[in-house]
């Protein structure tokens, strides 16, 4: 097991009245990348900020490789920060931007000339040297960014949603790059994002946060096939939640009766005691047939019909009314040769999955398992 490199224990931090972080401990692990990931005003940012010294928290503890950093200032502590709009010196060459934290320790001028050449090498920059920042690109800049955050070999990189200012083709290209160099370098990562497929894409771990703490943590599979919450199925990704009860057990699954009587299986043990849930499934886990075409035993079953098409290229999304609201569904066009035969508005279909693709999550609050059976409301999808 990997070396804990920052550790955060019951951290709190207030402005005023507000608690922006709540109590949040966590272990990031030395050489992995590791994403604080949820919507704005949620303590990301703040929680990041703390690590690097730049806000100081109100109550609790901040290790870095052991070493309680909590009141240390940002440049005692062995941490670099690439920030959203980069902080480049525009006056200043690509070489000398890089070299810049070499030259405040006294790098010897030889010494610099070589692991600037290998910095840039790393984020396929050679030759752009001489360039100022003004004459190269936003993803360029990021790359320089990342550069000059790396070369002093920090214990942990921080990065506070440096792909933000890029637009969307770029900003896929450098999540691949970022995690090849993240791999390359060995150095721990921690980059905030409000974007769930960065995250998926880079992270080998995810904090999925919401007001000031994280509802939960784990590696991208599990929280998008086994999210823990209402608020993380709905955050990554779209989630169809149907309320149940559950009425039964038999053998590895557990029978959940939804609000139109329709029974469903759900893998046992997540239900973990609890008798009123919410049944998940995402929409590209379920397939659509003609009604009673799909035969294979074991699968849940729920009948609908198609009240609106999106076609996608790649896929179709629908909307299939159901008796106890509306759920949706993916399918990828491959396995339609035209467009003339995808489903269309008024067709009857039925929705099948496998319970091993449901999931568990609680009713939370007051939320009530109510009939909506006829209303056509679409209020299952649950997105954040």
């Amino acid at each position: 097991m990997p070396e804990v490199e920052v550790r955060l224990v019951d951290v709190v931090k207030k402005f005023g009245d507000q608690v922006a972080v709540d109590r949040i401990s966590l272990d990031v692990r030395e050489g992995e990348f590791f994403s604080l990931l949820g919507p704005s005003g949620c303590g990301k940012t703040t929680t990041l900020r703390m690590i690097g010294g730049f806000e100081a928290p109100t109550s609790g503890r901040i290790e870095l490789q052991g070493q309680d950093v909590t009141w240390l200032p940002p440049f005692k502590r062995n941490v670099n920060t690439v920030f959203q709009n980069y902080a480049l010196f525009p006056h200043l060459s690509i070489y000398e931007n890089v070299a810049f934290g070499l030259r405040r320790k006294g790098v010897k001028n030889s010494d610099i000339k070589g692991r600037v050449s290998d910095m840039l090498d790393l984020v396929e920059l050679p030759g752009y040297e001489t360039r100022k920042p003004t004459q190269i690109s936003g993803g360029q800049a990021q790359r320089v960014a990342l550069a000059r955050a790396l070369i002093n070999r920090p214990a942990v990189l921080l990065l506070d949603e440096p792909l933000g200012a890029l637009d969307l083709k770029l900003r896929k290209q450098m999540q691949v790059e970022l995690k090849r160099i993240q791999q390359e370098v060995g150095i721990t990562f921690i980059y905030v994002t409000h974007d769930q497929e960065e995250a998926m894409t880079m992270s080998d771990r995810i904090a999925v946060m919401n007001r000031g703490h994280y509802e939960q943590l784990g590696d991208p599979e599990s929280l998008y096939e086994r999210p823990a919450t209402r608020f993380v199925a709905g955050f990554l990704g779209i989630s169809n939640l149907l309320p149940a009860n559950i009425s039964g057990v038999d053998g590895s699954y557990a029978a959940a009766t939804l609000t139109d009587d329709t029974t469903v299986r759900v893998p046992r043990a997540l239900v973990d005691g609890q008798t009123r849930v919410n049944v998940g499934v995402r929409p590209e886990k379920i397939r659509l047939s003609k009604p009673a075409a799909d035969t294979q035993t074991g699968h849940n079953r729920l009948t609908g019909v198609i009240r609106d098409a999106s076609y996608m290229g790649v896929s179709t999304q629908y909307q299939v009314e159901a008796r106890g609201g509306v759920l949706m569904v993916y399918e990828q066009n491959v396995e339609r040769a035209t467009r003339a035969e995808l489903w269309a508005r008024g067709d009857e279909v039925q929705m099948t999955w496998s319970p091993d693709h449901s999931f568990v999550v609680p009713i939370e609050g007051d939320e009530a398992i109510t009939d909506t059976s006829g209303t056509g409301k679409p209020a299952i999808p649950s997105r954040a």
